[in-house]
């Protein structure tokens, strides 16, 4: 009786996009300062979520007796004008500093990729009237636009997210109408095209998925232009207010304490140099990763 052999299926290979991530950090991890902040963010994000649960107190809690303390094994950070916890405001102050950089950047990535992409997608005169307003946009100084667009909403939390989204918009949209330019003249678009694929299906599944690499290197860099303009606007008072624990407001209010009590904007001051600094290391080395000249 003859003997019948099963043939095994060929095991799948992995698919392009493993094979990408793989390839791009393996080239991340030879670059040692970008993992160093890269390791920085992921301890800031787990300082933002659980930081709060090991702090004692509120970060808005006075104690007059206590006021501008010097570090000490009970006020690690020392006291600032009013007897709070530097300290406590620090680590409660991360997760509105991270927010306020996600959502402005998420705001200004997404406006700025849809206005990029159907500025580069159409041409012409769709073209040429986004770009135009652009233009206009970029042509004011990027802290100015903000404390512009603050200055007409008003002071407040939200409205430095708004400012500082749209202040990043222009940045995106440049960015991604160049990629959209020189991905839309590929083979690949003209065969989907002429199969049929309409506009909005060419541009979300050929050609963003294509651009997506300068996007992320932009939202990460732009993370740190992001906190650091809200921190300003809020130093100069426009931004979070009292009692509310934001680093630039509470660098502001240590100003005026300079020479008796240093620590109360020496420690606001250095976390926001070393969130803004992560963000750049890390950016700069991800735009190597994702550089396929980069060898």
């Amino acid at each position: 009786m003859a003997e019948t052999t099963v043939n095994k299926p060929a095991a799948k290979p992995p698919s392009p996009t493993v094979e990408n991530f793989k390839t791009i950090f393996k080239k991340l991890r030879k670059n040692k300062a970008a993992m160093v902040g890269g390791y920085f963010i992921i301890f800031f994000v787990l300082v933002a979520i659980f930081g709060p649960l090991f702090t004692s107190g509120s970060p808005t809690s006075i104690d007059p007796t206590n006021r501008m303390a010097s570090p000490s094994a009970d006020n690690w950070f020392g006291t600032d004008h009013q007897g709070r916890d530097i300290f406590t405001r620090i680590i409660h102050g991360m997760s509105i500093t991270l927010y306020i950089g996600f959502v402005s950047v998420l705001i200004g990535a997404i406006v700025g990729v849809l206005i990029g992409v159907i500025s580069g997608y159409y041409g012409k005169k769709v073209d040429a009237i986004l770009m135009r307003c652009m233009d206009v946009l970029l042509a004011f100084p990027g802290i100015l636009l903000a404390l512009a667009i603050v200055s007409v909403l008003g002071g407040s939390l939200q409205n430095v997210i708004i400012a500082v989204g749209i202040f990043s918009v222009p940045m995106f949209a440049r960015i991604v109408r160049g990629s959209t330019l020189a991905v839309r003249k590929l083979e690949y678009v003209d065969a989907v095209r002429a199969l049929g694929a309409t506009d909005t299906r060419i541009i979300f599944r050929h050609i963003l998925p294509n651009i997506m690499s300068p996007i992320i290197v932009q939202s990460t860099l732009r993370m740190a232009t992001a906190i650091l303009t809200a921190s300003g606007l809020s130093f100069l008072g426009l931004g979070a207010q009292p009692p509310t624990p934001e680093w630039g407001a509470m660098l502001s209010a240590g100003r005026n304490y300079m020479w008796d009590s240093p620590h109360i904007a020496l420690f606001p001051g250095l976390a926001i140099v070393i969130v803004v600094l992560a963000f750049n290391i890390f950016g700069d080395g991800l735009r190597d990763a994702l550089d396929p000249k980069t060898k």
